[in-house]
C-alpha cells in the first residue's frame, strides 16, 4: 500500500544532492548509510548490490560519488523498497529495487555476481529489543536474520575478487568476523569513534573474495571534535565533514 505522502519528510543528503522521501515514523537513515557509501572501492561501470537498502540512501550516495555504476536494492519490507525505488527515480540514478528478503533473492539477482556488495545489517539483537515501537524500525534496527546469512548471502553474490564492504555496531564486531569464513580475505575492520579517547561505536568491515592478505584493524576514524560535546554547532572533523557534505571517498588504503 506505500507510506501516505503526508507521513514522509524530503530530505537532504550531501548539501542537497540528494532529496530522500523517508517515514516520518520509523527507520530514518542517518550519517551511517553515507559513511558505508564513502568506503566503497568502487569505480565507473562496476555492478553494485546492497542488502538491506532501506529507502536507498547508501546506494544512492555512492552512485553519487561514483557514475556509471549499475546499482542493485534488496528490501524485505515493502514500504520501504518501494520508497528506494522512488528515491533512485526522482534522483536520476538508475537502481533496480527487489523487494525480498535476502535468504529467498529473486531469480534476476540470483543469477548475477557483483563487483560489491554493500550491507547496513540490524545492530541489535532481536532478543534484546531496541525500544522501537514502529514495526518498520524495529525491523530494521532488530536483528531477525542472523549475520551468518547476511554474510553468506553477501559472499555467493560476489564475483571473484569482489568487496564486501559492512557498517555495523562496534559491539557486533565479534559475531561479524565469526560470520566470516575461508571464502573471504583482505579483510580490514575501520573503527568509528565519536571523539579522540573514546571507545569506537561504528566500525566498517571490509573484506575481498578470495584474498590472501593478512587481517588488518585500521586507525580509528575520529568524528567529532573536541573532548565533548559543546551546544548545538555541528563538531564534525574535516574528514567526516567532506563525506556528509560532498560525499568525499573515506579510503580504506590511506590510513
Amino acid at each position: 500500500m506505500g507510506f501516505a505522502e503526508s507521513d514522509l519528510t524530503h530530505d537532504r543528503f550531501l548539501d542537497g544532492k540528494l532529496r530522500v522521501w523517508q517515514p516520518k515514523a520509523g527507520y530514518r537513515a542517518g550519517v551511517d548509510p553515507v559513511l558505508l557509501a564513502a568506503t566503497v572501492p568502487a569505480n565507473a561501470g562496476d555492478s553494485v548490490l546492497e542488502l538491506g537498502c532501506g529507502v536507498g540512501v547508501a546506494s544512492l550516495c555512492l552512485s553519487a560519488r561514483v557514475s556509471g555504476l549499475d546499482m542493485t536494492g534488496v528490501e524485505v519490507q515493502p514500504d520501504y523498497a518501494e520508497l528506494a525505488q522512488r528515491n533512485a527515480n526522482e534522483n536520476g540514478h538508475d537502481m533496480a529495487v527487489y523487494c525480498a528478503d535476502l535468504r529467498k533473492l529473486p531469480e534476476s539477482v540470483l543469477q548475477r555476481n557483483f563487483d560489491h556488495v554493500i550491507a547496513n545489517p540490524p545492530y541489535y539483537l532481536r532478543d534484546r529489543g531496541t525500544a522501537a515501537t514502529d514495526a518498520g524500525r524495529e525491523t530494521a534496527l532488530g536483528e531477525e536474520t542472523p549475520l551468518a546469512d547476511w554474510i553468506d548471502a553477501a559472499t555467493r553474490r560476489l564475483k571473484p575478487k569482489g568487496h564486501l564492504t559492512v557498517v555495523q555496531d562496534a559491539e557486533r564486531l565479534p559475531a561479524l568476523l565469526t560470520a566470516l569464513d575461508d571464502r573471504l580475505g583482505n579483510i580490514r575492520v575501520l573503527p568509528l569513534a565519536p571523539r579522540v579517547g573514546r571507545p569506537a561505536h561504528l566500525v566498517i568491515l571490509q573484506a575481498r573474495k578470495g584474498g590472501r592478505a593478512a587481517f588488518r584493524l585500521l586507525a580509528p576514524v575520529v568524528m567529532h571534535e573536541g573532548a565533548a560535546h559543546d551546544g548545538d554547532r555541528e563538531s564534525y572533523t574535516a574528514e567526516i565533514r567532506a563525506v556528509l557534505r560532498i560525499g568525499a571517498a573515506l579510503a580504506f588504503e590511506a590510513r
